[in-house]
């Protein structure tokens, strides 16, 4: 039963759009007791009026506004919307009237609350095939506002007051790979159900118009390179387009890796270093930084720093995070030295590869099999003194053990843009035995990039969005299912 109470419905109308709070001129869309100025597409059935809301039905189905004309090019739409568990809707604009068994066209809004998983990836606030939102920023049972905003060739998306998407088109524009269905021109509304297990309500649906030359909120156009083309091929097919390990270094500051993420439509999962030598090392550090990132749209992770990060929070801490990862370039080896394999001082002369490689293999599955980890990060990384002989060293048997290793714990395996890792050949071996992978820039300064080196590695490997990794809700993670964990 849905429900929101006088006290949270009043407090949720003071931070709504302008036209919905009726300061500015706006059109009303739905008269909250009939569906007229609606038309049904494809199932007339799939949606209908329920307790003052338009309500899907949760069966598949389209329905269209033909009011007033229903021709916008530059608008700003607004309206609150509220899914059951289960429940998958989605918003369309510059659409026209689909006649049954046709499906809506146009620019795709994505209403979907449930926890994603690889395949079936995009949530809520979603710009489908362009812009991808994978972490839920809203529940399920309560009203959120949604809002999109398009103003010339410029989309622009919010949820509950949070920013999500920044789109622009390129020009010029490329259709056959920008969007489906052409490009930004003008067009209706629609609302889209799909099959699913509950219903999603609409209401308090409101529409500004915007002048025809309105102009956007940026001059800045994107370049069409291979990557800017390969990047929206991944959104096209489904791939969570998701950089799980990024820092906020080199005075990167969150406000700004959020408005590259919505240029860019890479979302980011941000992590804080925990460990000895770090500024995190306790539950209360944790904390602090899990309440500088409430409520924004990214992922939050820990990275876990030396083999003695495990020892330094609690269970109850380092499960609030969206996931885990380490590395194994900090160890102690065979002599009782720690060492730390980017650090050529520290890691001296290798007299033996073979005997440092089954060392540095033991170390790997050791953390693999113990730590409460959902990433192995940095794989395969060797150091400078050995780096040149990688293919040799990194043998058939050793690599297959890490991979038997991190399928049998359900740890995905991170493809790492900074030092190009790991290999085709392991990434593929990898595939063939069922391991997740995960994306990571691993970024030592303030400069993101554009995760280069895992689009190359999807596009020689073969890989599918079912391949990849996605963040799991509390409960399930795979670091919460070890010991440690």
């Amino acid at each position: 039963m849905f429900s929101l109470s006088r006290r949270n419905l009043l407090s949720s109308m003071l931070f709504l759009p302008a036209v919905l709070r009726g300061d500015t001129p706006g059109d009303t869309l739905f008269n909250g007791r009939t569906l007229a100025g609606w038309k049904a597409g494809e199932n007339r059935h799939a949606f209908r009026v329920d307790g003052g809301n338009i309500a899907s039905t949760g069966s598949r189905g389209f329905l269209f506004y033909e009011g007033g004309g229903a021709s916008f090019k530059n608008f700003e739409l607004a309206a609150e919307v509220m899914t059951e568990a289960g429940a998958r809707s989605a918003l369309y604009f510059h659409t026209q009237f689909a006649p049954h068994g046709a499906p809506a066209k146009g620019f795709k809004v994505v209403i979907d609350n449930s926890w994603p998983v690889p395949g079936d990836c995009a949530r809520t606030g979603s710009l489908a095939g362009l812009r991808g939102i994978y972490k839920p920023l809203a529940k399920d049972k309560e009203w959120l506002q949604l809002r999109v905003a398009v103003r010339a060739k410029q989309v622009q998306i919010w949820v509950n007051d949070t920013q999500v998407v920044d789109y622009v088109e390129p020009d010029p524009p490329i259709p056959a790979e920008v969007a489906p269905d052409g490009v930004l021109g003008h067009g209706t509304f629609a609302l889209g159900s799909q099959d699913a297990r509950g219903k999603v309500l609409f209401r308090n649906f409101a529409v500004q118009p915007l002048a025809d030359d309105a102009a956007m909120t940026t001059d800045e156009r994107p370049v069409v390179d291979d990557i800017y083309r390969d990047l929206l091929h991944l959104h096209r097919r489904g791939f969570p387009v998701l950089d799980c390990h990024t820092h906020l270094k080199g005075g990167l500051t969150l406000p700004q890796a959020l408005a590259n993420s919505r240029r860019l439509g890479i979302m980011y999962g941000i992590a804080i270093n925990g460990g000895l030598g770090f500024p995190t090392t306790n539950d209360a550090a944790i904390e602090e930084y899990l309440a500088s990132m409430k409520g924004q749209p990214n992922f939050v992770a820990l990275q876990g720093e030396g083999r003695e990060w495990v020892t330094l929070f609690s269970r109850e801490a380092i499960a609030k995070f969206d996931y885990i990862f380490t590395d194994a370039m900090t160890f102690t080896n065979d002599q009782g030295k720690r060492v730390r394999l980017w650090i050529p001082e520290e890691t001296g002369e290798i007299p033996d590869a073979e005997k440092f490689m089954d060392m540095l293999v033991d170390r790997i599955l050791g953390i693999l099999n113990h730590e409460p980890i959902d990433i192995h990060a940095n794989p395969t990384f060797l150091p400078d003194v050995i780096a040149r002989d990688y293919d040799r060293l990194w043998t058939a048997e050793r690599m297959q053990k890490v991979i038997d290793a991190a399928r049998a714990n359900d740890i995905a395996i991170e493809i790492n843009n900074r030092y190009r890792l790991p290999s085709p050949a392991f990434i593929k071996r990898a595939k063939s035995a069922g391991v997740k992978f995960s994306v990571g820039t691993n970024n030592g300064d303030a400069d993101l990039g554009r995760i280069e080196y895992a689009v190359a590695m999807i596009k020689e490997c073969g890989l599918n969005p079912q391949d990849m990794f996605i963040p799991k809700p509390d409960g399930q993670r795979a670091a919460q299912k070890r010991k440690g964990a």
